[in-house]
């Protein structure tokens, strides 16, 4: 049998293989990073039970899942811009949205696929229908290949989408800027209070903290500003020191412990253009190609975008092994559920980060943490 053809080796990508591998179908993924560890692999991922769990328990790696888990990881808190405490939710172990480091998932994923799986340092340099649900993909090397079940796992830039949607990516009008800081409760014993043993959320309308706890006393934050584009661009972020003193200066009197974050980061910020393309995107069936995670359905940030790639792989996976010899069967299946439960997510993740940086900040994540603890409690389910 031809091998399903994944462009992507991220987490959707992965499990996508993986799922395949545990039903007895070859797959081959092109990745255009060199190595699995050429480029870091940003920080912690809460995993859900509604579908990253799902899609781990499908691909038979939900066990050594569990041990990857960073215990206490689920607190979250919200901070003012002063430092005091409007909410703290402990990590009872309840919460049914355990944390892990993307990094490690990763490489959970990468050691569950036999030899040669995924094919490094192949950058897709274009790709063409040949008619019948026959695609030709280039790479950059002059190679190239033919396939009959191409899935685009490419992320938010993807090369594959323009084969099924003229969409693009949007800018969603804010940043995140990443920082870190190393060896923590030693280093800024106040801030690694502040922060706590999970999730901390400091903001007001328009820019806003957040950091999550990392394994090893790592804090990594995530600096929010509703900016235009135009105006990042106008920041030198090859100059690490300017650069954190022209974002620091748009937090002018929080609290130091906050501010630290920035001003003290032991990495060069990293500006990070939120895009999203627009909610409810979908396409025509095209014979032989599909898509999935951020290719599908990018949306901004809220903790939704890696469990819905696994959870679209293991899915995807699941519809070929129940077609066998109907491919387009399997995509319409595939695509029939992942439109409309990408177009809830998408909507929802912009709501998040209305609440995080609009208006309403932050009162309105407030009510909403509220909310959703009350329904836990009420469900008394995580």
């Amino acid at each position: 049998m031809t091998p399903v053809t994944i462009v992507g080796a991220g987490l959707g990508g992965l499990t996508l293989a993986r799922v395949l591998h545990v039903h007895g179908l070859p797959a081959i993924v092109y990745e255009a990073e060199a190595s699995a560890g050429a480029r870091t692999q940003g920080g912690m991922l809460d995993i859900h039970e509604r579908d990253g769990q799902l899609a781990l328990k499908a691909a038979g790696l939900f066990d050594p899942f569990r041990a990857l888990i960073h215990a206490g990881g689920e607190a979250s808190r919200v901070l003012d811009p002063q430092g005091a405490v409007l909410m703290d939710q402990p990590d009872d172990g309840t919460g049914g949205r355990p944390e892990v480091l993307r990094g490690e998932l990763r490489r959970l994923l990468l050691d569950s696929l036999p030899a040669g799986t995924v094919q490094w340092g192949r950058k897709l340099a274009r790709v063409a229908a040949l008619g019948d649900g026959q695609h030709e993909l280039t790479f950059t090397d002059g190679a190239s290949v033919t396939t009959g079940l191409l899935v685009g796992a490419d992320g938010a830039w993807s090369k594959v989408r323009p084969l099924l949607s003229d969409a693009t990516p949007a800018y969603a009008g804010a940043t995140f800027i990443d920082t870190y800081l190393f060896d923590a409760d030693a280093r800024y014993p106040a801030t690694a209070q502040a922060v706590g043993g999970g999730g901390m959320f400091a903001m007001t309308p328009g820019r806003g903290i957040f950091a999550h706890r990392e394994p090893g006393g790592t804090l990594h934050a995530y600096i929010g500003l509703r900016r235009p584009a135009e105006w990042i661009a106008a920041i030198d972020f090859g100059d690490a020191a300017a650069a954190k003193a022209r974002i620091a200066a748009e937090f002018d009197g929080w609290a130091p412990a906050l501010t630290t974050l920035i001003t003290h980061s032991d990495t060069p910020p990293v500006p990070r253009l939120l895009h999203t393309l627009p909610i409810g995107h979908r396409w025509s069936r095209v014979p032989g190609v599909t898509l999935l995670g951020d290719a599908a359905h990018l949306a901004p940030p809220a903790g939704e975008g890696a469990n819905l790639a696994m959870l679209d792989g293991a899915e995807l996976a699941q519809a070929i092994a129940a077609h066998p010899g109907d491919i387009e069967a399997a995509l319409a299946v595939y695509e029939s559920v992942m439109f409309p439960r990408g177009a809830v997510a998408a909507a929802g993740a912009h709501r998040i980060l209305d609440l995080c940086l609009g208006d309403s900040a932050p009162f309105g994540l407030l009510d909403f943490f509220a909310g959703a603890f009350a329904r836990r409690d009420a469900s008394g389910e995580g």
